[in-house]
Parts: structure tokens; C-alpha cells; sequence
């Protein structure tokens, strides 16, 4: 069997949702299991119309409710497949609105009702066009998760949990993206774009042969087509390269989407919802042949850069742990490091918290905060047996006159990554880009 993931720009109205039909259609034989996301845009409307209902604004319920009856309509489906949800929702509004409160648990709840609506109407009209299917909320049919609402990571127990529900299921299921559920039975959220990971984690738990996740660009690129117009689609990448572009802002895959397929070996195809015909990306467990020098370029924007002055730190002991007990107490998330004589820098994505952790750390140390900057790294297995590429890539930053605040190189040496202010990235990506891709 596969698994077949589709993003919300691949199931935006009735038209798409048309279109995926015919595509699971042309996959039938090979059992596909069909992961779904919310309809484009409506997730980031559920978390407003959350937000909104704190202060007494409820009306983003009608349009969502507007939204998902039209689409039934067009389907030619039967509204009150999502007329439960709608109502749900709607007294979820009114409880915020009443108790004036928004926690994360209430908002993981407000922001899973996309996938429960979508995934009810695509299987009603993959039924209606003769593909008998089924409809399966995640958090009901065992996707168990941690309690960390907004980034939940399953628990080992779920694999079982979902074979138990959906591996003898005859019909197509049709599975709900991003939501999961806590020990505790209440709903969870996977992040942001973390429909792939359900994805991954079904096609763990299932033992898929493939794992494919349809969206709206050709596969994995060059670089991000919306800064560089001529990237290319990347014929194939290995996990240790996906993992790396995942991790440092590549927009094609959710960061944690390749470690259930790595737990298992199962390839990963990233392909267009758009232009089916196109090959798209494989990433694979091994290449069967190492490509020369970099193979993409990744970027994470809207950063901190935290630096951390002290001479207690020059011949002495304890002060790198001193810095990051702070940050693991306050739960931020550290991405890049590096040291000099007398200071520390750290990367952290995390704006709730770094000020916190700066006045904290500021009782003690020297601390300086730079706001709005950005990690580009360049990535491909090529690069730790390819000389001089470092030189490349600061001569290409040179001659764009592109400052560059840290540096780093990963101990996989397949990554080369540095941080650059935000109003410089589309010329630092467009110089490497011109540099390594011709």
C-alpha cells in the first residue's frame, strides 16, 4: 500500500478536490491510504476566528460555515456531512467568547477542525464518483501524541494503535492531517504543515511502500522558486539531505516528516498536485550515486541571534552549561552555536522567549540580542568531499555585499549554514543560487 498526502493548495475547492479524485483513482491498486489538510487558508482563519471570539467577535464561524457548505454543494454531496463540525464549532466560538480564555489546548482544538471538515467531504465524493472510501479523524483512530499542544510528536504506542484501526479497513481512508491526541484525550496539533508528518507516521505504522506527498510545487528545488525563479526540481535526495532542508526552513516537507520513513526505510515522493505527470523528488534511504557539491539552498527566516559575554568563560568550566539550563527551563529551542574566546551565540526562533532568557542570562553575563535574522544554509552530500566549497559560497556573499553574522558546518559535513539579516536573503539565495546552479 501507499500513502497519498494532500496539501490545501491540492484540495483548495471542489475543482481540486475533482482532480485528487481522478489521481487516487489512477493509484487503486495500490491500496492507497489518503491523508488530507484543511482546505487552503483555512486553518490560519480558524486560529483568527479564535482569537476573535476572545473579544467577543464571533462572525468568522458563518464564513467557515459558507465555505464548507458551498463546497458540498458543488460536490454534489450532502451538507450535513460537516454540519456536527460546524455546529461544534460554533459553540466553541461562543465559549471563548463567554469564558474570555484561549488556551494552547483550545486552540489546537479550534485549529483541527479544517482537516475534520475536508476529510469528511472528500470522502463523500470520492464515494460519489465510485471509490468507496472512509472517513477517519486521526485522534479517534490512534494517532496518540505528548501533551505539547501546537507541536505534538507521537508516542511509540501509536503505531499499533493505528494498524489496529485502519489496516484491515477495505475501503480508501480518508485521514485527517495535523491532529493528534493527548494521553489525556484531548486533541493536539502536529505544527504547522503537519499533514506530511501524519502522513509519515500512517506510512510507518502501515508499512507502506511509499510515502507521497502532493503539493503545488514539482518535488524538492534548488532553491525556493519564489526568491530564485529558475530553481529546478531535484530528481533525488537521500534522508540525511531531506532531513537537513526539512530542518533549516525548506518549505517542501514539515522538519520531522522523515523520521518515521527513516525508522522504516520507506521512500518519501514529493509530487505536483498540478502537473501529475512531472517524476517529482524521491528521497530514498541511499543514493546510488553521490552527487558533486550542493545540492540545495534552505533558509529559516525571522530569527534571534543571542550572544553571551563573559570572561569566566576564557580558561574556566560551567559556563556553557550555565547558558543552556536557562534555555532548556524557559523550553527554547536552540539551532545554531559558536564560540570564541569569550562568547557564546545561539540562534533561537522562539520571540516569546528570548527576552526572558536574555534578562535572565543578563543578571550575570554580557547579553546582546540581534532581532530579524535569518539561517541560510547550503546542503548536499557532495559538499564533505568536494574542497574549497566554503570559499564558494563567501566569495559568491562577497560579491553580493551580503554581511554574515555566524557560521557553521553540522557534524554530518553535508551542510553548510550561516546567518545573514533578513532584508538580505533574497540576494544572499539568488548569489549562491547563481553560484552553484548555472
Amino acid at each position: 500500500m501507499i500513502v497519498m498526502k494532500f496539501g490545501g493548495s491540492s484540495v483548495a475547492g471542489a475543482e481540486r478536490i475533482r482532480a485528487v479524485a481522478e489521481l487516487v483513482r489512477g493509484r487503486l491498486a495500490e491500496k492507497p491510504v489518503v491523508v488530507v489538510s484543511a482546505f487552503r487558508g483555512v486553518t490560519d482563519d480558524l486560529l483568527a476566528l479564535a482569537k476573535a471570539a476572545l473579544k467577543g467577535d464571533r462572525e468568522g464561524v458563518q464564513a467557515v460555515r459558507r465555505r464548507h457548505n458551498d463546497a458540498a454543494d458543488e460536490l454534489g454531496v450532502d451538507r450535513e456531512l460537516v454540519k456536527e463540525q460546524l455546529d461544534e464549532l460554533s459553540d466553541l466560538a461562543r465559549g471563548i467568547s463567554l469564558l474570555k480564555e484561549l488556551t494552547p489546548r483550545t486552540l489546537d482544538y479550534a485549529a483541527g477542525f479544517g482537516e475534520r471538515l475536508s476529510s469528511r467531504l472528500i470522502a463523500a465524493y470520492l464515494t460519489k464518483a465510485g471509490i468507496p472510501a472512509r472517513q477517519f479523524d486521526a485522534h479517534e483512530a490512534g494517532l496518540l501524541t505528548d501533551a505539547r499542544h501546537g507541536s505534538a510528536n507521537p508516542l511509540p504506542e501509536a503505531d499499533a494503535e493505528l494498524k489496529k484501526s485502519l489496516g484491515t479497513v477495505k475501503e480508501t481512508a480518508v485521514v485527517t492531517g495535523f491532529i493528534g491526541r493527548a494521553p489525556s484525550g484531548d486533541m493536539t496539533t502536529l505544527g504547522r504543515n503537519g499533514s506530511d508528518y501524519t502522513a509519515a507516521i500512517l506510512g510507518a505504522a502501515l508499512g507502506a511502500r511509499e510515502i507521497q506527498i502532493w503539493s503545488d510545487t514539482d518535488g524538492i528545488m534548488t532553491a525556493d522558486p519564489r526568491l530564485v525563479p529558475e530553481a529546478r526540481p531535484i530528481a533525488s535526495l537521500s534522508f540525511e539531505e531531506a532531513s537537513e532542508l526539512a530542518y533549516y526552513g525548506g518549505k517542501v516537507l514539515h522538519p520531522h516528516t522523515l523520521v518515521p520513513a527513516i525508522r522504516k526505510g520507506i521512500p518519501i515522493r514529493v509530487l505536483n498536485t498540478f502537473k501529475p505527470d512531472l517524476p517529482g523528488t524521491s528521497v530514498l534511504a541511499k543514493l546510488e550515486e553521490r552527487a558533486k557539491g550542493p545540492r540545495s539552498i534552505a533558509f529559516r527566516r525571522h530569527l534571534s541571534v543571542v550572544s553571551v559575554t563573559s570572561p569566566r568563560m576564557l580558561m574556566g568550566w560551567g559556563f556553557l552549561a550555565r547558558i543552556f539550563e536557562v534555555f532548556a527551563r524557559l523550553q527554547v529551542a536552540v539551532d545554531m552555536v559558536t564560540t570564541s574566546e569569550v562568547t557564546v551565540s545561539v540562534t533561537v526562533d522562539d520571540p516569546r522567549r528570548v527576552e526572558e532568557a536574555a534578562r535572565e542570562l543578563g543578571s550575570e553575563f554580557e547579553v546582546t540580542v540581534e532581532k530579524d535574522m535569518t539561517i541560510v544554509c547550503v546542503v548536499g552530500d557532495g559538499i564533505r568531499a568536494a574542497p574549497g566549497i566554503a570559499g564558494e559560497v563567501f566569495s559568491a556573499l562577497r560579491d553580493a555585499a551580503v554581511n554574515v553574522s555566524m557560521i557553521s558546518q553540522g557534524a554530518s559535513k553535508i551542510n553548510l549554514a550561516f546567518v545573514v539579516a533578513d532584508a538580505d536573503v533574497p540576494k544572499a539565495v539568488q548569489a549562491l543560487h547563481r553560484r552553484f546552479f548555472p
